[in-house]
């Protein structure tokens, strides 16, 4: 799976913990993977231009400043999710969990049908999300997945399950992604940190 180019920012939202006194909740179930958790909004007239989000059991709590317009609130909370998840997964998943999560994918969007022999992270692929060789049924990911959010990770993988069973990129195969509702979410994310990328950086100041 070739890298796309796009648009993808960061933006200054550290994520902690903080106590609002006031608070104005709007939950409302967020896809997450492959589960739901509610999301509890906070608004806060204390609160001027930070943003930040925490897990409080079962939900996600996102605080955001009291005069956030309707827009900016979903906007935020999309933004505030991403990253919580790429903290969440920061973790490094074994060669031995991601060919666990491969079967469960396989089984929940494909069927069951498509049955990698192997599935394991590289580092020699700087230019690709991910590759497979039908033949030999293995599956290889870029180590450069590793922090992203869990949704991207599974649709790389799927991504490449589906390649098992479809090998171009025809109508016929991406009819097999379309019961992963994140793609185009997942698409967007990666094409964001291609053009991330390519931005150009600003020299880096010296001490004389």
């Amino acid at each position: 799976m070739p890298a796309d180019p796009s648009a993808h920012g960061s933006g200054e939202t550290p994520l902690r913990r903080a106590a609002d006194t006031s608070r104005g909740a709007a939950p409302g179930p967020v896809a997450r993977g492959s589960a739901t958790s509610a999301v509890e909004v906070r608004r806060s007239s204390r609160r001027r231009r930070t943003v930040s989000a925490y897990r409080e059991g079962d939900r996600t709590v996102v605080l955001i400043p009291a005069r956030m317009s309707e827009a900016e609130e979903r906007r935020w909370v999309t933004v505030m999710l991403d990253k919580l998840a790429a903290q969440e997964s920061k973790r490094m998943l074994g060669d031995g969990e991601l060919a666990e999560r491969a079967e469960r994918l396989s089984g929940q969007y494909l069927d069951g049908r498509a049955r990698p022999a192997s599935v394991r992270w590289v580092t020699n692929q700087n230019t690709r999300w991910g590759s497979c060789t039908p033949a030999e049924g293995s599956i290889r990911l870029s180590h450069r997945l590793q922090g992203m959010p869990e949704y991207v990770i599974d649709y790389v993988l799927l991504h490449e399950l589906a390649h098992l069973l479809v090998p171009g990129h025809g109508p016929r195969f991406w009819s097999l992604l379309e019961s992963y509702a994140r793609t185009e979410r997942a698409r967007g994310y990666l094409e964001g940190v291609v053009a991330a990328d390519r931005l150009p950086h600003l020299p880096v100041a010296r001490e004389e």
